[in-house]
């Protein structure tokens, strides 16, 4: 037993000896950082290692309307979900970008103060492109391991970064898409409308879209609240993003990119 005690006394010297020596884990650090978009100011918080050897870094595209870097919504509250992802990525030694969109946090609307119906997708598309070029400048971030992840609406700025082909532009390595948009914005909203709404609200709501997409403009008084959906002050941003197709934005998506999707049917 004396000889156990002694071995196990040495042991524990050797052990404490080693962890003394034991390099500490690096520290992440969230800094406030600010990037231009088209004479728009965006504000984000950049997670990364403030020292150490360039790391991946992941670009984080919160999902649509009022969400911003955080994934928190004013009208769903403290949702936090990009937050916790941003989390979740240091834990596995990835930084991590995540903004402000345009009308939300402490980006707002800036320049469209007085013009907001003048926030189109390319709008945000536009922004996304600045986050991901500002992501690969910055000195913790290898530029060779670029990804995006995205939620809902923020899947199509993330396949159209994926096959953007400008001179200069960053490659994306690989994508997270949460919940992608299946199809045109008006089609998702058609089949919606066909799963709830009666044969009249159904023939009314098919027949505002086609006018929408004839001529650019809505039909007033639309039923069941359908009016909340698309109506005369937001129907520009409609017909923009009506235009965009999320499978052709996937199938410019260059051929080897790792993608990880998901799906679910609880989620309307």
């Amino acid at each position: 037993m004396k000889s156990l005690a002694a071995v196990l006394l040495s042991l524990a010297i050797l052990v404490g000896g080693c962890s003394s020596d034991k390099p500490e884990q690096p520290t992440w650090a969230d800094e406030e950082v600010t990037f231009d978009a088209d004479g728009l100011t965006l504000h984000g918080t950049y997670r990364h290692r403030p020292e150490g050897h360039p790391a991946a870094a992941a670009l984080l595209i919160s999902e649509s309307g009022n969400t911003d870097r955080n994934g928190d919504n004013k009208v769903a509250g403290p949702i936090g979900n990009m937050r916790q992802l941003a989390g979740l990525l240091s834990d596995r030694d990835v930084a991590s970008l995540r903004y402000d969109k345009v009308g939300t946090g402490q980006t707002g609307l800036g320049p469209f103060k007085t013009k907001p119906q003048d926030v189109i997708s390319a709008v945000y598309t536009a922004g996304a492109t600045s986050a991901l070029r500002f992501l690969a400048g910055r000195p913790a971030s290898d530029p060779a391991r670029l990804s995006v992840y995205a939620l809902g609406e923020g899947t199509i700025h993330a396949m159209t970064l994926a096959g953007d082909t400008t001179p200069g532009a960053p490659k994306v390595h690989s994508l997270a898409l949460f919940q992608p948009l299946p199809g045109r914005y008006l089609d998702i909203i058609t089949n919606r409308v066909k799963a709830d709404g009666s044969p009249e609200t159904v023939a009314t709501w098919q027949a505002a879209v086609e006018e929408i997409r004839a001529t650019g403009t809505v039909p007033t008084n639309l039923p069941d609240g359908l009016g909340s959906i698309v109506n005369p002050g937001n129907v520009k941003a409609v017909v923009e993003a009506d235009k965009i197709d999320p499978l052709s934005l996937a199938a410019a998506v260059p051929a080897g990119t790792p993608v990880l999707v998901t799906c679910s049917d609880a989620d309307s």
